[in-house]
């Protein structure tokens, strides 16, 4: 699962593939298993309401849409495995977030959502062959392969560690 030479370069998406520095998915997300088992446990209930400006995200809805998002990503990836033909639809994070009610939760049932919904990403990409992670779908506009998708999973928490770390903590 290298990405070395990815078979299709779409252009949003490209930050976040941008940011994954290892060259195998696999080490990519073992490496990142270890900053979320440290991250998330340091911020506070307290500190989990706190955004940084008025009209952001608070932590708690930051980590709802690292919850949401991975889902819709692991979606995509399970169809175009499948060999799923149909468009697959985008959506819209700042609606997901509003309708989500991320800040009623406690920040413990949130960490463990994600750590669940991340366990439950591992089994899936666990469970492709190679030949299926090379297989390419239409998701969101654009041509994006299993893998690419896994690759973004990757990276799109790391955006948001990165903004957590600067604007949060």
């Amino acid at each position: 699962m290298s990405n070395s030479s990815p078979t299709n370069q779409p252009g949003y998406f490209r930050r976040y593939i941008d940011l994954v520095k290892e060259d195998e998915l696999q080490d990519a997300f073992v490496q990142q298993s270890e900053t979320i088992k440290n991250l998330l446990p340091s911020i506070s209930e307290q500190k989990s309401v706190f955004s940084y400006e008025v009209n952001k995200w608070t932590l708690k809805e930051v980590l709802q849409h690292l919850i949401d998002s991975e889902r819709v990503f692991t979606y995509r990836a399970m169809c175009i495995a499948r060999n799923e033909k149909a468009l697959l639809p985008s959506f819209d994070e700042n609606e997901y977030a509003k309708m989500s009610s991320a800040n009623r939760r406690t920040w413990e049932s949130l960490c463990a959502e994600f750590v669940a919904v991340r366990k439950s990403t591992l089994f899936l990409y666990d469970s492709f062959s190679e030949d299926m992670l090379e297989l390419v779908g239409q998701a969101a506009n654009n041509r994006i392969s299993v893998k690419e998708i896994g690759f973004i999973i990757v990276g799109h928490f790391s955006h948001h560690q990165s903004i957590i770390e600067q604007r949060y903590l």
